[in-house]
């Protein structure tokens, strides 16, 4: 199983915006009627019940979205781009790393059919005839489409289960799931036969709950020894624990403390979570022979047990049923526990622009909006130049470069063009 993947995305750029003037018989002075561009398409991730896992995004980690089309005289609008939605499991958490690389919370996609926009596509440029005014009738300027987003998304997949099942290594795990499921793991005798984290139903009458094997855990497995630590993220949606514990172990309840302590060490609040416990294996026979001792240690420890063989089926009935009956009364607690959501972030409001003072004198007019002006084909750089300023005025940015100090003589730059004032 891919539970987790890291991809880049690249939403849509915006189409650029038209240069176009109205030429037909018998209308005269027609004007500019050069049309916007079309909008760059986003990128959209969608829960959906028919992906089971990440492995596409482990096989393909680039993304792009489809650009919005440029556009056109007569006022013709440019077509935008469809979205692109990617699909990943329900249980889905999608995060992006910031500039000091903590993962920052996108959505926690954990039904069918929710969303998150997670890359947007850029706005298409403005044709000319946005540009006319009473005193340049025949601007020869439009816009080119804003870039689309572009994102490090992260990807981590955690199953939704009600049991986990938890225990040291070879404690009997895939076998007691296999015993209570229809679910068919690979089991072994030799530890860490379990790889990947496997589900199964589990029906008790008319009830039924799902139930998840946690691979083993060891000491040291929050700090990514053995293979639990890559799979304690699918605990997290589990409303409590089944915890295996081996009758043939040296030391039983020093075993459960330490699968405790990981947990613990992971997430606090998953060692807070309800538990069963079951000591398997009481179908050996040195296992029988030592039953009243493993007894009297788990009244010792405040434990109460389940004495089961998972390979028989000896005491499964009743330890699931005492699962399926408590698992109810925790349907609350696990509904009202505070979990990841979808964000929101808006931007804060951009000014139309900025002036700047270099230390050589000249002024730096920051303007996204001017900046991606450009001119039609044939039109020299000095009919860029005039719409910028013309534009700059309309802006009001010429009196506040006056109030800035700009002299005749100064030098003026907005984006790529400069001139002398």
């Amino acid at each position: 199983m891919i539970d987790k993947a890291e991809i880049m995305v690249k939403a849509g750029d915006g189409g650029d915006g038209s240069v176009s003037f109205r030429r037909e018989k018998f209308v005269p002075l027609g004007g500019p009627d050069g049309g916007d561009g079309g909008d760059g398409a986003g990128i959209v991730i969608r829960a959906s019940a028919a992906v089971d896992d990440l492995r596409r995004y482990r096989q393909r980690r680039l993304y792009k979205a489809a650009n919005g089309a440029a556009g056109a005289g007569r006022k013709k609008h440019g077509k935008s781009g469809p979205d692109l939605v990617l699909e990943v499991p329900p249980g889905t958490i999608v995060t992006t790393p910031d500039e000091n690389g903590a993962h920052t919370l996108l959505a926690d996609l954990g039904a069918p059919g929710e969303t998150v926009s997670v890359a947007a596509g850029g706005r298409g440029g403005r044709g000319n005839v946005h540009f006319a005014s009473s005193t340049n009738q025949a601007p020869h300027v439009a816009q080119r489409g804003e870039p689309g987003e572009e994102k490090k998304i992260g990807l981590e997949m955690r199953l939704i289960a009600d049991v986990g099942i938890i225990g040291y290594p070879n404690a009997g795990k895939s076998t007691l799931l296999a015993a209570a499921s229809a679910a068919r793991p690979k089991i072994a005798a030799y530890p860490f036969t379990t790889l990947e984290p496997v589900l199964g139903v589990v029906e008790v009458g008319p009830r039924s709950f799902v139930m998840a094997e946690i691979p083993g855990l060891i000491e040291g497995a929050h700090e990514g020894r053995g293979l639990g630590h890559d799979f304690l993220r699918h605990a997290m949606r589990t409303r409590m624990f089944v915890h295996v514990i081996a009758g043939d172990a040296a030391a039983p309840v020093d075993d459960m403390l330490q699968v405790n302590r990981e947990l613990h060490e992971f997430d606090p609040e998953l060692a807070a979570r309800p538990q069963v416990v079951a000591v398997n294996k009481v179908d050996l026979a040195s296992v029988r022979d030592r039953l009243p001792e493993l007894r009297a240690v788990m009244r010792e420890a405040g434990v109460h047990a389940h004495y089961i063989s998972a390979a028989t089926g000896d005491g499964v009935p009743a330890l699931v049923a005492d699962v399926a009956e408590r698992l109810p009364g925790l349907q609350v607690a696990a509904e009202e526990r505070p979990g990841p959501v979808k964000v929101f972030r808006p931007l804060p409001r951009q000014p139309r622009y900025s002036l700047v003072r270099e230390e050589d004198g000249s002024f730096t007019v920051n303007a996204p909006e001017l900046e991606r002006l450009y001119v039609a084909p044939g039109s020299g750089a000095g009919e860029l130049r005039r719409q910028i300023t013309f534009q700059l005025q309309r802006m009001g940015a010429v009196k506040d470069l006056e109030r800035a100090g700009v002299r005749p003589g100064d030098t003026v730059r907005c984006g790529e063009v400069s001139w002398t004032w």
